[in-house]
């Protein structure tokens, strides 16, 4: 992680594509929270602020001293606990909240915790809202309330009930036909993913739901779906991440289903059944080859992004797309949510099954034939450049013309370390492997490795 701090003295952004991040306690301590909250606060021009946290141990240090500093600043907070990030998108867009706040590190480790702003409809905050709020952060004018003018906590204790109504009344089928084992990451789910599909009647097996502040994403969740493809027994996986914003599905066989083939099934059912709106779907550059011939396959247009859900909102925004995701397990669907909801995308899907009688499996099978990806990471030197990189450019051009319409080459630089990102997609994991080794000793060669 990074010291946060020494990043704001230094005149350099603390809010990531995914809000604030660090270690609980240190780099992201109480009293970074409580200036955060200030700040947030005396941008705003009135409250009430929907917070809310996954189950981490940090969690509720996090959110008192956040809701301490939006209080000192005269704005009213409103706590709805340990809730999906969906929810809380939700809730902060249908209460009149001018701004909502996710205590969460999403997939992260226990130990490490961020916060995650809204905007007053439930989207993340824009990238000049969070430059305005770094500014406050280390120029802070704004005094505090005092007296009768200082913000107060509520708390919503029917939040839980109003989120997991909404989501069942989007549902239009009963599940009772469907066999599902929910994983829910010892995470922010844990008491809302049983309680909708309990409620829609599908037949449950329920795992990682009895989180103790230190076990969240700990062998579980959407980035170990190896142990719900073990543990499914033959049903239907839905796997979330820590704050369930994200889904990654098991198929009968115990296969992994990840973004890219939701979205795929998803998007043809959608476009069967004449609701996909502009015959449009957002999905960013690491979607794989397989996903962008279904596309093509059933005259479906693709939008791509870079890498991150911000990025498909953006798009999903300019191009008026109801529709779209990372291969990561975010699906956003712009015609009933404002953010990724992995509680959401579990139930979309399930419709898809229930709706046309095919099982998971076919349903796969029928929608995309994923290509094998090898992903790799070249340290190069510090301030190397890819605009400068003649040699790799034109390897990589050589293996685009050796692989045809039968692959695919990515390289770009990481947004966060020294690294050069280099992926292959191929018709064979051992053809993807030999060209990504090819590139990424050129990588290494042309742009120096890092001593």
């Amino acid at each position: 992680m990074v010291d946060l701090r020494r990043l704001l003295d230094e005149g350099k952004p603390i809010f990531g594509t995914d809000g604030v991040r660090g270690v609980a306690g240190s780099d992201l301590s109480a009293e970074l929270a409580l200036l955060i909250g200030r700040a947030a606060g005396s941008y705003l021009r009135g409250g009430p602020v929907v917070v809310g946290r996954d189950t981490r141990r940090s969690g509720e240090m996090l959110s008192s001293a956040l809701q301490a500093g939006f209080h000192s600043m005269g704005v009213d907070t409103v706590d709805v606990g340990i809730l999906p990030s969906g929810g809380i998108s939700y809730l902060t867009a249908t209460s009149g909240a001018t701004m909502g706040a996710i205590v969460s590190a999403s997939h992260n480790p226990a130990e490490d915790n961020g916060i995650k702003l809204l905007a007053a409809r439930g989207t993340k905050l824009p990238d000049e809202v969070e430059r305005e709020l770094e500014d406050r952060l280390r120029s802070p004018e704004a005094r505090s309330k005092v007296g009768p003018d200082i913000g107060t906590r509520f708390v919503d204790g029917d939040a839980l009930e109003r989120y997991v109504d909404h989501l069942a009344a989007l549902s239009k089928y009963n599940l009772s036909s469907v066999e599902v084992a929910l994983d829910c990451a010892n995470g922010a789910a844990f008491k809302a993913a049983p309680m909708l599909f309990t409620r829609l009647k599908a037949d449950l097996l329920v795992l990682a739901d009895a989180p103790d502040g230190t076990n969240i994403n700990d062998g579980c969740g959407a980035t170990h779906p190896e142990m719900l493809a073990r543990e499914a027994q033959g049903r239907i996986g839905l796997s979330f991440d820590g704050d369930a914003d994200r889904l990654i599905a098991i198929d009968e066989d115990g296969r992994v289903a990840n973004g890219d083939v939701i979205l795929a099934i998803v998007a043809r059912y959608m476009k069967a059944q004449g609701s996909l709106k502009k015959n449009l779907v957002v999905a960013t550059v690491m979607s794989n080859l397989g996903f962008r011939k279904s596309m093509a396959e059933v005259d479906i247009d693709l939008v791509e992004t870079k890498v991150g859900d911000r990025y498909v909102m953006e798009a999903m925004l300019e191009h008026k797309a109801i529709l779209g995701g990372e291969q990561s397990g975010h699906i956003i669907f712009l015609d009933k949510g404002h953010t990724g909801d992995g509680l959401l995308t579990g139930l979309r899907l399930l419709d898809v099954v229930a709706g046309t009688g095919k099982e998971l499996r076919e349903l796969r099978a029928e929608a995309i034939t994923e290509y094998p990806q090898i992903l790799q990471n070249v340290r190069v030197g510090r301030g190397a450049s890819l605009d400068d990189a003649g040699a790799l450019w034109e390897e990589v051009r050589a293996v685009e013309t050796e692989l045809g319409e039968e692959g695919r080459v990515l390289v770009r630089a990481s947004g966060t370390e020294p690294l050069i990102r280099v992926m292959v997609e191929a018709p064979s994991e051992e053809a993807a492997r030999r060209y990504a080794d090819r590139l990424s000793s050129v990588t290494q060669t042309s742009m120096g490795k890092e001593g």
